[in-house]
């Protein structure tokens, strides 16, 4: 079969791979969609993946095309959207419940092949079936939208909070839907892209700006969320935190991201400064609410490009052009 391959830091080629082989309890899905991610770009730095070469892709979905000699759950011809996450589940982590943390995390399209392909394996258990409503190729969406609900888990938003968001990219906008349906007041977004600040408020923004400066709310926000992994935008946002407020690391930053803190600010404000990690008993729910409608895909996916050009399309992300890259195998 043809897919994306990262080689080596700095090299992804599409090349042809063998046809994957399911276990008993796994499954075959004919990609019919995967999206592109901050942590593809980071795979292709050469962190993230244990080693190369991998077959990327972690948000995908399609239809079941071959079954495991103990999979009931699924039939052939299924539509189905795919949780990348796996766990050992026995780990201190794993038992207390934050698989996310397990010490033994591995991920499709992160430590084995994942959906930038024509065909990719996983779990049963991994596998959400898609209501006949929802289009399978917009469902790569699904993933990302679970992201962003543990990110809400994590902030246990109050009614009425007043909301700051750094970065309008995919994951920025979809924090900001969140925000809108969990009963912020108001929900304000900061980037230097004037065209992602465009789609923002399109989705109904509160207030938008290149600079938080433009923004009126000398008070601070209740709640900062950094969808950037940009440490300028991380080191902004935490001087903006209103009192007995709270920071959210939701953005991925490369390792070497550094920020300064004031402890004494922190201790005496009561700011909590906090950080969610992936996938954490979110995904079914972030299926339910796609299946309501709560992302439009027309809006967030911008590109719908062929796997033949996964390099350029990567190259595209990378460079911050359009919002959500969507590669049909």
């Amino acid at each position: 079969m043809k897919a994306a391959l990262i080689e080596a830091p700095g090299k992804v080629i599409v090349t042809t791979v063998p046809d994957p082989t399911p276990g008993p309890r796994d499954v075959v899905v004919e990609v019919a969609a995967c999206g592109l991610c901050g942590t593809d770009l980071h795979i292709l730095q050469g962190e993230f993946a244990p080693k190369l070469p991998i077959v990327p892709g972690h948000e995908f979905a399609g239809e079941v095309v071959g079954i495991g000699s103990q999979v009931t759950e699924v039939s052939l011809g299924d539509q189905v959207a795919v949780d990348p996450s796996l766990y050992c589940y026995e780990c201190r982590h794993c038992r207390n419940g934050h698989n996310n943390m397990c010490e033994r995390w591995a991920a499709i399209g992160v430590t084995t092949a994942g959906g930038a392909a024509q065909y990719a394996v996983a779990p049963v258990a991994n596998c959400v079936k898609l209501p006949e409503h929802v289009r399978t190729q917009d469902a790569a969406l699904i993933e990302p939208l679970s992201c962003a609900v543990r990110g809400y888990d994590v902030l246990q938003s109050r009614l009425g909070a007043h909301v700051l968001i750094y970065g309008s990219g995919t994951m920025g906008l979809m924090m900001l839907e969140l925000a809108k349906r969990t009963g912020a007041a108001s929900v304000d977004m900061v980037d230097l892209n004037p065209a992602r600040l465009e789609t923002a408020r399109q989705l109904g923004v509160s207030a938008s700006a290149a600079d938080p400066d433009e923004l009126d709310r000398p008070q601070g926000w209740d709640l900062v969320i950094d969808a950037t992994g940009n440490a300028a935008a991380i080191q902004d946002g935490l001087e903006r935190v209103s009192k007995a407020g709270t920071f959210l690391q939701f953005g991925v930053a490369d390792y070497a991201t550094r920020v300064t803190i004031d402890p004494y600010r922190i201790y005496n404000q009561e700011i909590t400064i906090t950080g969610s990690m992936a996938v954490l008993h979110s995904f079914e729910r972030a299926a339910d609410l796609f299946a309501t409608g709560v992302l439009d895909p027309d809006i967030f996916i911008s590109h719908r490009l062929p796997l033949d050009t996964y390099p350029e399309a990567l190259a595209q992300f990378a460079s911050g052009q359009g919002r959500k890259i969507i590669i049909t195998p």
